[in-house]
């Protein structure tokens, strides 16, 4: 019997519909199709743009949960009208049609083994909005080119799955790239999703910057906050904090303000040092580079919490540890050093096609969890 014969096709997709049926009902479907009421009657009030931040924030979870509701339904009769093509190929004999409901059956699977890593996201930020920091580490100019590399990554990924996108702080390499950058991804379990990316990224390839064409290692690390809500109750006292102003700046010194707008944070019990000069106003930036300081604030208590538990599973700082590697020279592979998942297409991933290494990077650490 061949491995796409109407039994084994009629039994992928009973496994299928069950998987489909379990992830629906542990995200709770009609639990969030009330949302969706909800929201929807809080986006048609005539006065939900007096308070942008908030009306922001509801259109963009009113999106969020069209689109993933839409991609149920829309699932769900794909799965139904497969159910009635393998009916049809039973009937008339038709291998033609059969190979057809084959290649359905692999893309479904790939749409439901997606949806059911949703169901891994339950930790107490995941469904955050997510805060993300690059820094280039070892490598000179070329670490700081790497790190604005995955920063175009990471807002390219965005930028593919509908998600909004701001950045607050950029500072610029000396020759090129960037020495570090901050910006918030909007959109539902962005945190949650996007924390898997936290560690040390490795880039191996012939520096463009090297007038020799040799061959350069350059280290760039990746940090992912959750964005602080009103109900985390992060308190920053004023006498906590130093608040310095200075002139935005772009690329080489370039001036890119005529006044002194940008603003620059310091916890003074911590050190934490935050800035934020892309808004328009000093007023724009302080309140920016306060909800940067709160959610770093936050990760502080979060890390502390579970310092006894990360001490335990030799867990260690997020910071250097190394935890995938993209090649492009001698060869072309994106490894994740944690998961052993890799691709031989590291084009496709600098532009934003991560996904799979999110998956593959969310379930493995769902069972280190659980052999924790």
């Amino acid at each position: 019997m061949s491995a796409t014969s109407n039994p084994d096709l009629a039994q992928q997709l009973a496994d299928l519909d069950a998987t489909l049926t379990s992830v629906e009902k542990v995200l709770d479907l009609p639990a969030r199709r009330t949302d969706l009421e909800e929201l929807a009657a809080q986006a048609a009030s005539p006065d939900l743009w007096d308070d942008q931040e908030h009306a922001q924030q509801v259109t963009s979870k009113l999106a969020h949960l069209q689109g993933e509701l839409t991609r149920f339904d829309g699932l769900r009769r794909r799965l139904d009208d497969t159910r009635v093509l393998l009916e049809l190929s039973e009937d008339e004999d038709d291998e033609g049609v059969r190979a057809e409901v084959a290649a359905e059956v692999d893309g479904i699977r790939d749409q439901v083994q997606s949806l059911e890593v949703r169901t891994l996201l339950s930790g107490e930020y995941d469904e955050r909005d997510a805060l993300v920091t690059i820094r280039a580490e070892a490598g000179g100019i070329d670490a700081a080119d790497w790190a604005e590399m995955l920063m175009r990554m990471y807002l390219r990924w965005a930028e593919r799955h509908g998600y909004g996108t701001e950045v607050y702080d950029t500072s610029y390499g000396e020759e090129a790239g960037i020495k570090s950058a901050t910006f918030a991804v909007k959109a539902p379990y962005a945190y949650g999703t996007l924390s898997i990316e936290q560690g040390t990224h490795r880039l191996v390839r012939i520096s463009p910057f090297d007038n020799q064409g040799r061959r350069q290692t350059s280290f760039a690390g990746v940090e992912v906050m959750p964005v602080v809500e009103q109900s985390d109750h992060v308190d920053v006292p004023e006498t906590d904090i130093r608040i310095d102003v200075f002139r935005s700046s772009g690329p080489g010194g370039q001036s890119v303000n005529t006044t002194d707008s940008a603003v620059r944070i310091t916890h003074l019990p911590t050190g934490i040092v935050v800035s934020c000069q892309n808004e328009k106003s000093q007023i724009q930036n302080r309140a920016a580079a306060m909800r940067v300081l709160q959610a770093r604030l936050l990760k502080v208590q979060e890390q502390a919490q579970k310092a006894e538990m990360a001490a335990l599973r030799d867990e260690g700082s997020s910071w250097g540890n190394q935890m995938r590697s993209y090649v492009l020279h001698p060869y072309q592979m994106v490894k994740d050093l944690r998961t052993e998942f890799e691709t031989g297409n590291p084009s496709a991933v600098l532009d934003g096609d991560i996904d799979a290494f999110i998956e593959a990077g969310i379930r493995w650490r769902r069972q280190a969890g659980a052999t924790a």
